[in-house]
C-alpha cells in the first residue's frame, strides 16, 4: 500500500478568515482530519461533510489522547495511503508541538508538510487592541508558557523575564497566573505594568480583561475567564482602548485600569 502524506496545519487564533489559503485548500481535500481542542468551531464547520475526524484534544489533567498516542495515530494514519490533515490551533510550531510530531514522521519515513498559521499571540493580540511592539513602548517580544510540566514548577529566570522594554505573551498562564504575576513583580517589573487576559481570542466569544500585573489574577478570576487565555504583560496593553477596532453584538469586554 502506497504511503499518504501527512500535513501539519496551523488553523490559527479562531476566526476561519485568518485561514491561509493553503489550510483551507487542505480541509477540503484531507481525508482524515487530526484536530486539538483550540481549533474553533467556526473553522471546524469548514471540514466537509463525510471526511474523518478524530479528536485528539488536551487539556490540564486531562488528555483524550496522549502524546505518545497522537504520535503513533499520526503515523499510522500516514501509512495507511490516506490524505492527513492534523490541525492544530494557532501555529504548529508555536507551543503546538507540532516540531515533535514532525520529527516523529520523519523518523517513520512518512510524508509531511507543515502549514504555518498565524500564531494565537499575534491574532488574540491584535483582536484585543494590542500590539505587541510599539516604538517607545516596546522592543521585543517573548513568547513563554506559563502551564507547569507534570506538576513541576515554572522554571524561570525571572530577573530576565522582568524587562519592561520587553511584551511578555503568556500562553496557557490562566491557571498560574497569580504566581507569574508574583514572580515578575519580585523580580523588578513594576506592579503597575499594563497587563491583559484574553479568552477565545478573534472569535465572536472573544472576553478581553484589562488590569495590571498587580490587578489581573484577581480580576480575571472575578471574570470567571476560563482557557484557551492568552496573557499579555507590557506597556503595549495601554494601547487596548485606542486601538480597539474588533466589535461585534456578543463580544463581552471587561476592561478594568487599577
Amino acid at each position: 500500500m502506497s504511503k499518504g502524506k501527512v500535513y501539519l496545519v496551523g488553523a490559527g487564533p479562531g476566526d476561519p478568515d485568518l485561514l491561509t489559503i493553503k489550510a483551507h485548500r487542505l480541509l477540503q481535500q484531507a481525508e482524515v482530519v487530526v484536530f486539538d481542542r483550540l481549533v474553533s468551531p467556526e473553522i471546524m464547520a469548514l471540514i466537509p461533510t463525510g471526511t474523518t475526524r478524530i479528536y485528539a484534544g488536551k487539556q490540564m489533567s486531562k488528555h483524550e489522547l496522549v502524546q505518545d498516542e497522537i504520535n503513533d495515530l499520526l503515523v499510522s494514519l500516514g501509512k495507511s495511503g490516506r490524505t492527513v490533515v492534523r490541525l492544530k490551533g494557532g501555529d504548529p510550531f508555536v507551543f503546538g508541538r507540532g516540531s515533535e510530531e514532525a520529527e516523529i514522521l520523519s523518523l517513520a519515513g512518512i510524508a509531511f508538510e507543515v502549514v504555518p498559521g498565524i500564531s494565537s499571540a499575534s491574532g488574540c493580540a491584535t483582536y484585543a487592541g494590542i500590539p505587541l511592539t510599539h516604538r517607545g513602548l516596546s522592543q521585543g517580544v517573548r513568547f513563554l508558557t506559563g502551564h507547569c510540566r507534570d506538576g513541576k514548577p515554572l522554571e524561570y529566570d525571572w530577573s530576565k523575564l522582568a524587562d519592561p522594554d520587553c511584551t511578555l505573551a503568556i500562553y496557557m498562564g490562566l491557571t498560574n497566573l497569580g504566581l507569574i504575576a508574583d514572580e515578575l513583580t519580585k523580580a523588578g517589573l513594576p506592579a503597575d505594568t499594563p497587563a491583559a487576559a484574553i479568552q477565545n481570542g478573534s472569535t465572536p466569544r472573544q472576553r478581553r480583561v484589562l488590569g495590571t500585573l498587580a490587578t489581573l489574577p484577581s480580576l480575571a478570576e472575578a471574570a470567571g475567564l476560563k482557557a484557551p487565555t492568552l496573557i499579555i504583560v507590557g506597556r503595549v496593553v495601554a494601547l487596548a482602548g485606542a486601538l480597539d477596532w474588533f466589535h461585534h453584538t456578543d463580544q463581552v469586554d471587561q476592561a478594568h485600569q487599577a
